[in-house]
């Protein structure tokens, strides 16, 4: 029996088929940048991308024990996990009011948080400077949060807005007459139920912060900067020593990769659950 075009077997294989092949150009990047992290200089340049080489953790070793590793580090941290805890604060009680209290204007307020995240990162680059400068924060970890709240807050109360929303309010009407108060309903029944929302804003805000390059090179100083400002004083007049650049992003790379995968899984048995309740 011939396969059609419209066979589901046939339908099955180029549907994997299609996956294969956006999994191995999402991962290349990453298998590239690690591979070139395990060969010394002379290697690179000499082989360019080539996968049959003698791998050594010279560039690995001179990154760890440079003393300023462990600051970036910290700072990173500090950035990465403060800003994110309180922008899921803020853009939960934020989302909770869009999506339950009717007011005038409460659409404008809606759609007005997901269009302030268009705004390129870059263009924000000297006015924030500025008015950091004036503020007294400039070169703070302080400051460097404060704006990165700044900038996840609309998407994350934007999204959680959705999740929000399709809890039904039925839950909470039941909960008060059991004698719940307001702040009791929002912790003990709407935040359970928005789990898989909160895991998805937290993976967003938590990358965004790690990541960040453009505004945390401008805001900080020799103590305050992150690690993806540390990468770039690989970048010298000599020249770019692109194993050591290599060897600290593939350190930068892991706690955002851990952070997705057991984050994803809450995600993931957030949708199971619903689709099977449903």
């Amino acid at each position: 029996m011939k396969r059609t075009l419209h066979s589901p077997s046939l339908q099955r294989m180029v549907h994997y088929a299609a996956l294969i092949l956006l999994a191995i150009f999402c991962v290349s990047p990453i298998v590239v940048m690690f591979a070139t992290s395990l060969k010394l200089q002379t290697q690179i340049f000499n082989t360019g991308i080539n996968f049959i080489f003698t791998p050594t953790l010279q560039n690995y070793r001179d990154v760890l024990n440079e003393g300023g590793f462990t600051r970036y580090l910290s700072n990173s941290l500090i950035v990465g996990v403060v800003s994110t805890l309180i922008t899921l604060v803020l853009g939960t009680m934020a989302a909770y009011g869009l999506a339950r209290f009717r007011f005038r204007g409460r659409n404008t307020v809606a759609y007005t948080t997901l269009l302030l995240r268009t705004v390129p990162l870059a263009v924000l680059a000297v006015p924030v400077f500025m008015i950091w400068n004036e503020a007294g924060i400039i070169n703070s970890l302080s400051g460097l949060v404060l704006l990165y709240v700044a900038v996840n807050l609309p998407f994350t109360i934007w999204l959680l807005y959705g999740f929000i929303a399709q809890v039904p309010i039925e839950l909470e009407e039941a909960a008060r007459i059991d004698g719940c108060g307001p702040i009791q309903v929002f912790y003990k029944v709407v935040l359970p139920l928005i789990k898989p929302g909160l895991a998805a804003a937290s993976i967003f805000t938590f990358r965004i912060a790690w990541n960040e390059f453009i505004l945390a090179l401008v805001l900080t100083d020799r103590a305050t900067r992150t690690l993806p400002v540390a990468a770039s004083l690989y970048i010298t007049d000599i020249g770019v020593d692109w194993g050591r650049i290599m060897a600290l992003g593939s350190l930068i790379a892991i706690p955002p990769l851990v952070f997705t995968f057991i984050a994803a899984r809450q995600i993931i048995t957030g949708l199971t659950a619903g689709a099977v309740k449903g």
